[in-house]
């Protein structure tokens, strides 16, 4: 018993290996053979022969092509097609029109080595294999082959001629290059095995070529016929290696290259692919492939310009092929099969055999069950928001940083660095640029010649030279020009560098000398996408982690890659890749519209981050209603009360750490002036929670003004700047300086509130300016800037931005027609502000979303930020607590917090108590929630012309979008 036992699980074991090593066996084996014998049985001999070939058709031919296919697929019975370009849509009418000409379902074919987009418009595009070659994670490949395959199966094609095989070991290949996963044989092994089984895992051909390996040539095969002239050790140690290893793992179908081998095939003339030595000896009895085989494509010169078409047709199935791929003169070749089985030259059985094997393939792919294509949402199905998360996991995941003197990379201390960038190349870098100064300020340096730009760049602490070439297909040329080479040699003289290079790896061996060259970042291609991704990374808002799959000379060894830190500055990312969806984020947009189209405000800026990724960014409407500048995202806005949480309060806690006063600190021990004032007791806790009975704003510009013209006073304005005038309210309007201090007397003589409790005041916030100068000697806004703005790289927060920021950048508020007589464009709207020569912790701030962003992502990281941390954990915990909830306070320290029960809006009620945040007269918002680790910034002009129209708010716009982006979380 026990030996019948053993004998039976041997001959079970040797039965699933067996069918393991037939890669078209599928899982009902009965029921597949039962279907190709009743096919194969009914079969004509033409019908047979048909079945051999994969003609090339296309979706952009006139109707001429289309008629000439459907004679091919009626007279010849045609097994299979490969279409070629060039749309979805048209290709999916095509096949379906093909399919139903056909008595036999077809094999539909496509080379899609970085997806449809290779043969096809209007569909996704991945990467290059070489880029792939540089990602370690391949879970991430083999959900790039899976998604490959949901594409192909939804666009009805059964086949994909890829994983490329070939260990590219050959910079001068001209054919194979940045189409191979690199030189290394278990890299391309591994990469190849896992695309393949993503693809398959979706019931999609995978077609391993260009078998026996197309990566050490110097000819392209398209054109002529390429010599592979190395001895057998070598062959079996690189090209025929991955090969070995794909076809264990169940590769499905083998392509064959049209190569000379004349250590396999000694007649140097026959092509491998015409090869028996190659073909059958070597790939089926030796390797034990009994997948499908299919030829290279048979219009190419590497095999037609061996013998006529018809001759080489027969001889590919002769070697053992059981697919011809694009062959050429199908009338004639059925008139030699004819005449070769007649012979004996062919026999049926050898005809059958591979008429069998195609047939299986077409069970294994599900033409047994086939359907037409449905049309309908073809295109969306074909760009999902799935394949543009992996593809930008992947272009992450390559990015390979090979070099890193003095820890350069990423950037830091953006406070102590004067960065330019350089472009090389001849392609796009739009978006890199725009990337760039997302993170701080970069200026584009352009010159027409060395000197000139040598000279100009003196000045600059850090350079970034970004390199630039097509990414239109992976033949175009990567060469830097004579003239490009010796700028990057002058230029790494004279400045820190750091190289990024959007090109193929095999660029950098024109580089003679790296010693000069601090940093180089590898990004590979010049995508939208990878220009992105690499400016995040040069700032630290991602890490590289790629390893180059390729050696450059002795200066960078294939699998060489730095790993960089990661800042923990914002980074920019799809929705879905922080649980989060696009369409529904998308109601924003509609909203936005509403109110442009009600004339809530002119137009504005909407940012929404997650998990520290912005992943939500537009710019709305026009500056004013005049709709002659629409808004970007560069603009600034006047951020009004937001001020209050990115401007005094910061300082603030500052001070708090620094210990120079306690929470229960009364004001007249910080400020002496109010001394004996009925603010001499109040604590800094209850004023910055709105808790001590301060007033809640005292309209200090109307005893500036003529009681009955309501114009300024002539004794306290002037229309020119001068030593006693010198506090700037609006364009061409001057405050006398000693009103200064008439406003610390109206502060000083105010009455408290007699009712105790909760009422939201300012006046705290205008003290502490003060309070800032007398302590650390410098004004708010240089300790601003100082201490957070410039170390955050948040260029647009300023005061007074008419003095440093494009006018034409800036958003106008409002129209003023009772006090400065002006529009206000780029003079704070606050008037209190603005007899502060517009600087105040209340008010006086100005600056756009991205950078609002970068201050509410340093306190929802606890305090850190971009590699630096500005204030404590501790600090940030005791400011974001409600200190007076007991009394029904909702408010923090500066900040504010969600409402209670049924206080006014200042949330959507969605945020959690950890929440916290701002709003802002002129119509901004700014928001962030540690639970959910969601940062939100609304800024608009809503006072403009008017601050009458508050139609925003009365709407609750900012907090509806607030819930908006909460119900988007799919989590």
């Amino acid at each position: 018993m026990k030996h019948f036992l053993v004998a039976t699980f041997l001959f079970s074991f040797l039965i699933s290996f067996s069918q393991q090593k037939d890669p078209l066996q599928t899982v009902d084996v009965e029921s597949q053979k039962k279907w190709v014998d009743s096919v194969l049985n009914t079969m004509t001999l033409d019908q047979k022969i048909g079945q051999l070939f994969m003609v090339a058709a296309y979706s952009n031919k006139d109707e001429k092509h289309e008629k000439q296919i459907l004679e091919l697929i009626e007279k010849y019975h045609l097994g299979s097609l490969i279409f070629f370009q060039d749309l979805p849509v048209k290709q999916a009418e095509l096949t379906n029109k093909y399919q139903a000409k056909s008595k036999i379902p077809m094999l539909i074919g496509i080379d899609g080595e970085w997806g449809l987009n290779m043969r096809l418009k209007k569909t996704f595009r991945y990467p290059w294999n070489m880029t792939l070659g540089a990602v370690q994670d391949n879970k991430l490949i083999e959900e790039f082959g899976k998604q490959v395959g949901e594409h192909c199966n939804r666009l009805g094609i059964h086949m994909n001629f890829a994983p490329v095989v070939d260990v590219n070991t050959n910079p001068k290949n001209p054919i194979i290059g940045n189409r191979s996963f690199g030189e290394n044989q278990e890299n391309v092994a591994q990469k190849s095995i896992a695309f393949t089984k993503g693809m398959q895992s979706m019931n999609v051909v995978a077609s391993a070529k260009h078998f026996p390996g197309h990566g050490d040539t110097a000819a392209d095969s398209h054109h002529t016929l390429p010599l592979l002239d190395f001895n057998r050790k070598r062959l079996d140690e690189v090209e025929l290696y991955p090969y070995r290893k794909i076809i264990d793992e169940g590769i499905a179908s083998i392509m064959v290259a049209h190569l000379s081998i004349p250590i396999l095939e000694p007649q140097e003339e026959i092509p491998s692919s015409l090869s028996k030595n190659v073909v059958t000896d070597l790939l089926q009895d030796e390797l034990g492939f009994k997948g499908l085989i299919i030829t290279d494509a048979l219009n190419m010169k590497g095999s037609a310009n061996f013998a006529s078409s018809a001759d080489v047709n027969l001889g590919a199935i002769l070697a053992g092929n059981d697919l011809l791929d694009v062959p050429l003169d199908v009338p004639g070749t059925f008139k030699r099969f004819h005449k070769a089985l007649e012979s004996g030259e062919l026999t049926l059985e050898r005809l059958e055999h591979s008429v069998r094997k195609i047939l299986k393939t077409k069970y294994w792919a599900g033409l047994h069950k086939y359907e037409p294509i449905k049309i309908e949402g073809l295109l969306k199905d074909l760009n999902t928001s799935e394949n543009e998360v992996l593809f930008r996991d992947l272009v992450e995941s390559s990015m390979t940083l090979l070099k890193n003197d003095d820890e350069i990379f990423p950037i830091r201390s953006l406070e102590k660095q004067k960065i330019a960038y350089v472009k090389l190349g001849d392609s796009d870098n739009a978006t890199f640029i725009k990337y760039l100064k997302k993170y701080t300020n970069v200026d584009v340096a352009k010159s027409e010649d060395i000197s000139s730009l040598i000279e100009g760049l003196k000045p600059y602490d850090l350079v970034i030279v970004g390199y630039h070439k097509s990414n239109v297909n992976p033949w175009k040329s990567f060469k830097f020009s004579e003239k490009e080479l010796e700028w990057l040699e002058e230029i790494s003289k004279n400045n820190k560098v750091i190289l990024d290079v959007f090109a193929s790896p095999y660029s950098l061996l024109q580089i003679k000398d790296f010693r000069n060259i601090e940093s180089v970042l590898l990004s590979y291609q010049n995508s939208e996408v990878s220009q992105e991704i690499s400016a995040q990374m040069i700032f630290g808002a991602l890490s590289a982690k790629g390893k180059i799959p390729v050696s450059i000379k002795n200066e960078f060894k294939e699998g060489d890659g730095l790993f960089s830190s990661n800042l923990l500055r914002l980074g920019y990312a799809m929705p879905e890749k922080v649980g989060m969806n696009s369409e529904k984020l998308k109601r924003i947009d509609s909203i936005f519209k509403l109110v442009i189209d009600e004339e809530m405000a002119p137009g504005g800026q909407v940012l929404v981050a997650r998990f520290g990724k912005v992943l939500y960014h537009k710019n709305f409407g026009f500056h004013t209603y005049s709709k002659k500048k629409e808004v970007e995202l560069t603009d600034v806005y006047d951020l009004a009360s937001l001020t209050k949480i990115l401007g005094g309060l910061p300082m603030i806690m500052k001070s708090y750490e620094d210990d120079l006063f306690q929470l229960d600190s009364e004001l007249g021990e910080l400020l002496p002036y109010l001394k004996g004032s009925n603010k001499d007791s109040l604590t800094m806790r209850e004023v910055l929670s709105h808790n001590a009975r301060l007033q809640a704003w005292i309209p200090y510009y109307v005893e500036t003004l003529d009681s009955i013209s309501k114009d300024p006073l002539v004794e306290l304005y002037s229309s020119e700047k001068s030593k006693d005038y010198s506090i700037q309210v609006s364009k061409d309007l001057y405050l006398r300086n000693s009103f200064t201090d008439t406003i610390y007397k109206r502060i000083y003589e105010s009455d408290l509130r007699e009712k105790s409790g909760y009422k939201y005041s300012g006046l705290v916030f205008y003290l502490f300016k003060r309070y800032l100068k007398d302590t650390y000697g410098k004004g708010m806004d240089e300790l601003n800037n100082a201490n957070f703005y410039d170390r955050l790289g948040a260029s647009t927060l300023d005061y007074n931005p008419v003095n440093n920021i494009d006018l034409d950048r800036i958003v106008p508020s409002e129209v003023d027609n009772y006090f400065r007589r002006d529009t206000l464009h780029g003079y704070v709207h606050d008037m209190g502000a603005a007899m502060f020569n517009g600087v105040s912790g209340n008010a006086g701030l100005f600056g756009n979303s991205i950078d609002v962003a970068k201050m509410m992502q340093m306190y929802l990281q606890k305090g850190y930020y971009g590699g630096d941390r500005f204030l404590s954990p501790e600090t940030i915990e005791v400011f974001n607590t409600r200190h007076f909830l007991d009394e029904d306070v909702r408010r923090g320290l500066g900040f504010d917090k969600p409402q209670l029960d049924d206080e006014s809006m200042a949330t959507c009620g969605c945020m959690s108590d950890k929440s916290f945040g701002h709003s802002g007269f002129t119509g901004t918002y700014a928001w962030a929630d540690p639970k959910t680790q969601l940062v939100y910034v609304f800024l608009s002009n809503r006072v403009y012309p008017t601050m009458d129209n508050n139609k925003l708010g009365e709407e609750n716009i900012r907090t509806e979008i607030q819930q908006y982006i909460v119900d988007a979380i799919v989590e």
